[in-house]
């Protein structure tokens, strides 16, 4: 079976910042749509890198040696073990691709944990 996914349509969806978002799955990684605004927590993923992809809006990706701007079409990746928090002063539309099973706050679990969402059917 074949399914196309809008990522306009899919964003479209989300009401909640910060709330992850299956768009598709490829292999064991998961590609994730998110609105995102506010800042986030200081977190790392120890076991894996983290792809960001800016759809809209600008993002910085917090550091501890120096931050890291985004905007539309930007990709940045977040080495595995990297200490960051996302950080966002206008709403941004972005796509994550970890793999599965990767939790949004890493190693520092607390309100802003979200289990992976699934969008709803067409």
């Amino acid at each position: 079976m074949t399914h196309v996914h809008n990522l306009d349509a899919a964003l479209a969806t989300i009401t909640e910042h910060w709330q992850p978002h299956r768009l598709a799955s490829v292999n064991d990684y998961d590609v994730k749509v998110v609105k995102l605004l506010g800042e986030f927590i200081w977190h790392t993923h120890p076991d894996t890198d983290e792809l960001f992809l800016v759809l809209s809006g600008r993002l910085t990706i917090q550091l501890r040696d120096g931050d890291v701007q985004l905007g539309p079409g930007d990709v940045f990746v977040v080495p595995r073990g990297v200490e960051h928090c996302p950080k966002a002063d206008e709403e941004v539309s972005a796509v994550l691709i970890e793999p599965k099973g990767t939790v949004n706050t890493g190693d520092a679990p607390g309100d802003r944990t979200s289990p992976l969402r699934e969008l709803p059917a067409d």
